[in-house]
């Protein structure tokens, strides 16, 4: 198979991924354009002994890499707006290829590594770096309904370390909503089964009937939220979960949340 057709499915994505990364439409288009004249000036810098898809993305990001300009041209359209692109050009560059490859692309942080031409553990911390540096930007307050007790805690202790503040943790359907009156979070983390029998899911249907923010979902049953209703499982983590993962889809959640702004104190 020739390396055009190999790349052809790949490149929508790779559009995508430019543009979120260089912050206009414009620019990663040229980069994208400048990557597959790169490959038909020289085919042999296409590796051949990984997927095409990590091949191409890496060629990419080398080439962008290599460019200085692709850093004053994320800043030209100064009159963009929007929180999504105001958080992308807060990130430093090489935390900000990891995180967009890991939340918007979709890989593995396996193949992140791979992308990155860097270990695991490294490519690990790049995504927990953009997490932490999101965090600086779009703090704010979470709260966590959850009824077993060290679980909550530890939920508790991922959300502090992000820089983020909790506002109480809810065992029960009616302590949730409580809670919601008593202080509105700009997050919410969720288990859909709860002390007193009462659901998770119905709370959080309740308490998006008066504010809209961001729902992230741990849960041990996923199959329950897979029915279509509202709320939609944008973001959904399934115990015994990783530590690394749920403090991934915090950052992600509120990263891509245009109501997201940062918390006055």
């Amino acid at each position: 198979m020739t390396i055009a057709a190999e790349i052809a499915p790949h490149l929508p994505y790779l559009r995508r991924f430019a543009r979120a990364l260089n912050g206009t439409q414009a620019g990663g288009d040229s980069y994208v354009v400048a990557t597959l004249e790169a490959l038909v000036a020289d085919p042999a810098s296409f590796p051949r002994d990984i997927p095409a898809r990590i091949a191409l993305y890496r060629i990419f990001l080398k080439l962008w890499s290599s460019m200085p300009v692709n850093m004053a041209a994320s800043h030209a359209g100064a009159t963009r707006a929007g929180a999504v692109e105001r958080n992308l050009d807060a990130l430093t560059p090489r935390p900000r290829q990891a995180f967009l490859l890991r939340t918007v692309e979709g890989f593995a942080i396996q193949d992140v590594a791979a992308v990155l031409d860097i270990d695991v553990d490294a490519a690990a911390a790049l995504v927990e770096q953009a997490g932490r540096e999101i965090a600086e930007q779009v703090a704010t307050d979470v709260l966590i309904i959850e009824d077993e007790p060290i679980i909550a805690l530890d939920i508790e202790t991922l959300v502090q370390e992000l820089g983020h503040s909790v506002t109480g943790i809810a065992r029960t359907h009616k302590e949730a909503v409580a809670l919601v009156k008593q202080k509105r979070p700009g997050l919410v983390l969720a288990d859909i089964q709860l002390a007193d029998g009462s659901s998770g899911l119905e709370a959080v249907a309740e308490i998006l009937e008066t504010i809209d923010l961001p729902v992230i979902f741990i849960t041990a049953y996923p199959e329950r939220l897979l029915t279509g209703d509202r709320p939609e499982p944008a973001f959904l983590i399934t115990k015994p979960f990783q530590p690394e993962a749920v403090k991934a889809a915090i950052s992600q959640a509120l990263f891509f949340d245009r109501r997201s702004e940062r918390k006055v104190a």
